[in-house]
């Protein structure tokens, strides 16, 4: 087994993520099998009480764990299909050692941060070595190098060096190459500084990945190798990308990080196929159409909130020759000025999931506007309450229709609390989480999109569709076309009458891939684009 972590210096939201995540596409591509994992500072047992302005999206896992989103990329980007095993936080950490302690397993000694918290760090790497296999474990160690609550990390990794050897484990920095407008040139100290850092706690990285705006003369990758004690052909540039971030695989093998990386770890691999990832990103890059969808949400000034719908739609466009232009709808606009005024130009309308109530009856006019035009709709878990809470109002007379979620006192509570959910008092790791199979009505639009009879998606939810009204929404041209086997719980609705108006219990885009899209967004982006041309 060999060993790659990732770390990064100077500021945070360098990419960290997306580099760990390239670097496995490229060894994927090599014949490598690859396990990737975040190792995060914050004491957060995990990401799922946080809310999405501090943290973005939580990615949740086939098994139900609640994660950061850097493992949706690790998903999207590689093969692997990780579990709870693959995000590590100190809160988990620690709460470990603590249980150890009130049993007595550490045999009334006192109990420190070395050698207890940091074997209990090594001892989530072991685990993931021995359970999940594979050539090789990439690591993101999250935060940025000096943060106070990442010292414990980075003393287990260099005591990990020397439980493995040295020739089985490589560090890669990521760091940030800043240009000053005034003096007219990229500064290389930050960079200096940051892995000086390193090297004092006993950790020196053999690869120097440079954000950077501009590219690395050979005057500043010979100035970062000479201070930074790493070869020359191992510092290595990485641009921004400038049409989407799928570029970055070719960027990095551009500059022979995979065949570096290789050749340190003493792997003799073929050269990568990127024939099928160039095709992805062409479609990507110039496709023949364009779709603008508009996405309704509260959180949608922030870019991370629904990061892996923004990808799925991309999947799709690409799968669609199509090119998606993202309209960010903040739905309490929608509230003030009207449906018309923001939707009017768009192919396609989205409601993704979400929590309380704001903004809620700005979505409820967007689905009402979706249906009344014909305008492709696609909900994701709230974004079914809404389509759902909706038609009880307009269609069926149900004056007041809601979920008890948004309004307890609702006369017709249409979406209400799982029945498991409704003696729940702690808020993490509580809700209806995971993958779970959902059998598909013959002859309706899901099953004709999804092209079989039953799937398994990925959920995280509490309320959900209330069957006491199923038989009178069904009678007004309502259709339950997903259920669980049991066919006790909605999972997909849709309206046959319509061209694609379609919204599900669960969130697909936790499965869509570059070249593998989900057959959701492909279809709504077809939707789209059919619409589209019907008004030309």
């Amino acid at each position: 087994m060999k060993y790659i972590f990732v770390t990064g210096g100077v500021i945070s939201s360098l990419g960290k993520g997306l580099t760990a995540a390239a670097l496995g596409t490229l060894l994927e591509l090599r014949g490598l099998k690859v396990i990737i994992q975040k190792f995060d500072p914050y004491l957060n047992l995990d990401p799922g009480t946080m809310s999405p302005y501090q943290h973005g999206e939580v990615y949740v896992l086939d098994d139900g764990a609640e994660t950061d989103l850097d493992l949706g990329h690790y998903e999207r980007f590689t093969n692997s299909v990780l579990s709870k095993l693959n995000n590590l936080t100190s809160g988990q950490v620690y709460a470990n050692v603590l249980k150890k302690e009130r049993r007595g397993d550490y045999l009334g000694k006192t109990v420190q941060v070395i050698p207890h918290v940091t074997d209990e760090i090594k001892a989530r790497i072991n685990e993931v070595a021995e359970k999940m296999g594979g050539d090789i474990i990439i690591t993101e160690i999250g935060g940025t190098t000096g943060d106070i609550e990442g010292l414990p990390f980075l003393e287990a990794l260099r005591q990990f060096v020397y439980d493995v050897g040295q020739e089985n484990v490589l560090f890669i920095h990521v760091t940030l190459v800043p240009f000053i407008k005034a003096a007219g040139e990229l500064k290389t100290k930050p960079t200096q500084q940051s892995v000086a850092k390193l090297r004092e706690i006993g950790i020196q990285p053999k690869v120097v990945v440079c954000r950077t705006e501009y590219p690395l003369e050979d005057e500043v990758r010979d100035k970062i190798a000479m201070f930074c004690n790493v070869a020359k052909k191992a510092v290595i540039e990485e641009l921004d990308a400038d049409n989407t971030i799928y570029e970055l695989p070719l960027m990095l093998n551009r500059e022979k990080v995979d065949e570096l990386v290789c050749n340190i770890l003493g792997l003799e691999t073929p050269e990568p196929d990127l024939s099928e990832w160039e095709a992805f990103v062409h479609s990507v890059v110039e496709p023949k159409h364009q779709v603008t969808i508009a996405v309704v949400g509260k959180y949608i000034e922030l870019q991370d909130a629904y990061k892996s719908i923004y990808e799925a739609l991309t999947h799709a466009g690409a799968a669609n020759d199509c090119r998606v232009e993202v309209s960010r709808v903040d739905a309490e606009d929608i509230e003030r000025d009207g449906a018309y005024a923001h939707l009017s130009e768009a192919h396609a309308v989205l409601i993704p999931g979400g929590f309380g109530d704001r903004g809620t009856e700005g979505k409820i006019l967007a689905a009402q506007f979706a249906r009344e035009n014909k305008v492709p709709y696609l909900g994701l878990c709230l974004g079914m309450h809404i389509a759902t809470i909706e038609f009880a109002r307009y269609v069926c007379g149900l004056e007041g229709a809601n979920s008890t979620e948004l309004d307890s006192a609702t006369p017709h509570p249409v979406i209400c609390l799982l029945d498991q959910q409704k003696e729940v008092q702690e808020k993490g790791g509580t809700m209806r989480l995971g993958a779970y199979p959902c059998v598909l009505a013959p002859g309706s639009k899901i099953r004709e999109v999804y092209g079989v009879d039953e799937v398994r998606e990925r959920h995280r939810h509490r309320f959900e569709f209330n069957n006491h009204y199923r038989q009178q929404l069904e009678a007004a041209g309502f259709l339950v076309s997903g259920t669980s086997p049991d066919g006790n719980l909605a999972e997909i609705i849709e309206i046959p009458d319509h061209p694609f108006y379609v919204a599900c219990q669960f969130h697909p885009e936790f499965l869509s891939k570059p070249t593998k899209p989900h057959p959701m967004f492909s279809g709504v982006i077809a939707a789209a684009l059919a619409h589209k041309q019907e008004g030309e």
